[in-house]
C-alpha cells in the first residue's frame, strides 16, 4: 500500500518516517519548498531524540518528500487545526485544503484518514460536503494522533491509537497499517466518537492544570509551599493533581479545548473558566516579576532574564509557549532578556544565543522551562523566580 502523509511538521514527519522504516512505502507531502528541500538532502527538520536513526531508516525504504499530494492507496493529513479566537470555533482552513489538493490527484475509493485534532462534527461538517462535490467517494477515517514532543518515537510505538470510521472494514484496514509500528491497543469506532475523545483527553488535562494553578495562588495567598501541599495530597490513591506552572503552550491542551467552548457554549463554563485561569497564568508571572523585582531593588525590566522560549523542556517548539503568551500580553516584558538553549537562531527582539552573556546582563532570572541544560549552569548571585520548581537554591522564590 502506497501512502502519501500530508503535512511534515511536529506530527506528519515522525509519523512518515515510522511508516516507512516499517515496511511500508511513503512519500511525504508539504508546501513549504524548504522543509522538502532539506528532507530530500537528508537533514532532519527539527530536534527530537531518535528521529535522525529513524529518519536514515526510512529513507533506506526509499521516503521521499514533495510538494504536491502524489497518486496514493492512503493519505494522512496532519496539518494545523488552529481555532479563531473571537468565535472559539476551529478554523478548518487547513485541513480543507490538504483535503482538496488530495482530492484532484487521488484515485476513487482511496482511503483519506485526517490525524489532525478536530472539533466533534468538523469532518461531517466540513470535509464530508468536499468530498461529495469531488465525485471521488474516498473512505474518510479519523485517527488523531497521540504523541508528545521530546517522547514522539516512542509514544508513536507504545500509545493506544483510536480509529473512527464509516464501517468496519475500513477501520480494519487502517489498523492494519498502523499495526505495523503501533504497539498499543488500537480502538476501532464511529468517526464523531473518535473527534470528540482526543478532544477530550487534552481537555481533561487543561483543567486538571487549571486547578493546579489556581491552588498556587490559594497557597500563596495563604503562606503555604503549593508543591507540598501537592505531594500529601496525591499519597491519596484517588487523587492526582499536577504540576502548576507559568501557563499552558503547545498546539494541543493550549487549544483543543477552545473548540468544545466554541460549539457548546452554554454547556462548558468549566472548561472556559479552565482556559482562562490558565491563559492568566502568564500574566500571573509577571505580576509576581515585579513584585521580587521591587523586593530587591531591581529597577530596570532589561535586567530581568527569562529562561526558556520553548512550550515544555527539552524541546524546540516555541508553539503558544508561556513565554510568548507573556511577551505578547505585557508591553514591558519585551524588555526582558530571553534565553533558550533549544532556540539556535534568533527568533524574537532581545534574545540572547550565549548562555554566559545572558547571565552576566541580569539580576533577576526566571525560569519558564525547566530544560536539562539548566542543571548543569550555575546561577549563584542571582535572584531567581523558578516557576517550574525546578531548582534548590536556596531563597528561591516559587509560583
Amino acid at each position: 500500500m502506497k501512502i502519501n502523509v500530508i503535512g511534515l511538521g511536529y506530527i506528519g514527519l515522525p509519523t512518515s518516517l515510522i511508516l516507512a522504516a516499517n515496511g511500508n512505502t511513503v512519500v511525504g507531502t508539504d508546501t513549504n519548498q524548504e522543509i522538502v528541500n532539506k528532507l530530500n538532502n537528508n537533514i532532519v527538520t527539527f530536534e527530537e531524540g531518535g528521529l535522525g536513526d529513524l529518519f536514515l531508516e526510512a529513507s533506506k525504504s526509499g521516503f521521499t518528500a514533495e510538494t504536491h499530494p502524489v497518486k496514493a492507496d492512503m493519505y494522512i493529513i496532519t496539518v494545523p487545526t488552529p481555532y479563531m479566537k473571537e468565535s472559539k470555533l476551529i478554523d478548518p482552513k487547513y485541513v480543507q485544503s490538504a483535503v482538496r489538493q488530495v482530492l484532484e490527484v487521488m484515485n476513487a475509493g482511496a482511503i483519506l484518514v485526517i490525524e489532525s485534532t478536530v472539533s466533534p462534527g468538523t469532518i461531517d461538517k466540513y470535509i464530508r460536503p468536499i468530498v461529495l462535490e469531488s465525485n471521488k467517494s474516498p473512505e474518510l477515517v479519523h485517527a488523531p494522533e497521540r504523541i508528545l514532543p521530546g517522547a514522539m518515537i516512542s509514544e508513536l510505538i507504545n500509545n493506544s491509537r483510536t480509529i473512527g470510521a464509516d464501517s468496519q472494514e475500513v477501520a480494519e484496514k487502517v489498523k492494519r497499517v498502523y499495526e505495523t509500528f503501533c504497539k498499543g491497543e488500537i480502538v476501532l469506532t464511529d468517526i464523531r466518537t473518535a473527534e470528540m475523545s482526543k478532544v477530550v483527553e487534552n481537555t481533561y488535562r487543561d483543567i486538571n492544570i487549571a486547578f493546579a494553578n489556581e491552588l498556587a495562588q490559594v497557597c500563596r495567598e495563604a503562606g503555604l509551599d503549593v508543591y507540598e501541599v501537592i505531594r500529601i495530597a496525591n499519597k491519596h490513591p484517588r487523587v492526582n493533581i499536577l504540576q502548576p506552572g507559568p501557563g499552558v503552550g503547545g498546539h494541543c491542551i493550549s487549544v483543543d479545548p477552545w473548540f468544545l467552548v466554541g460549539d457548546y457554549p452554554e454547556s462548558t463554563k468549566l472548561i472556559h473558566q479552565a482556559r482562562r485561569t490558565n491563559d492568566s497564568m502568564p500574566n500571573y508571572v509577571f505580576d509576581r516579576i515585579v513584585e521580587i523585582m521591587k523586593e530587591n531593588n531591581i529597577t530596570e525590566f532589561s535586567k530581568v532574564g527569562i529562561y526558556g522560549l520553548t512550550y515544555k523542556e527539552n524541546v524546540d517548539d516555541m508553539r503558544e509557549s508561556p513565554t510568548l503568551q507573556l511577551l505578547e500580553n505585557i508591553p514591558q516584558s519585551k524588555e526582558f532578556i530571553i534565553y533558550d538553549p533549544l532556540i539556535i537562531e534568533k527568533k524574537i527582539a532581545n534574545q540572547e544565543l550565549d548562555f554566559s552573556n545572558f547571565i552576566k546582563s541580569v539580576e533577576l532570572v526566571v525560569i519558564m522551562v525547566n530544560h536539562d541544560q539548566l542543571k548543569n549552569q550555575s546561577l549563584e548571585g542571582k535572584v531567581v523566580f523558578d516557576t517550574k520548581n525546578s531548582i534548590t537554591l536556596p531563597n528561591t522564590y516559587k509560583l
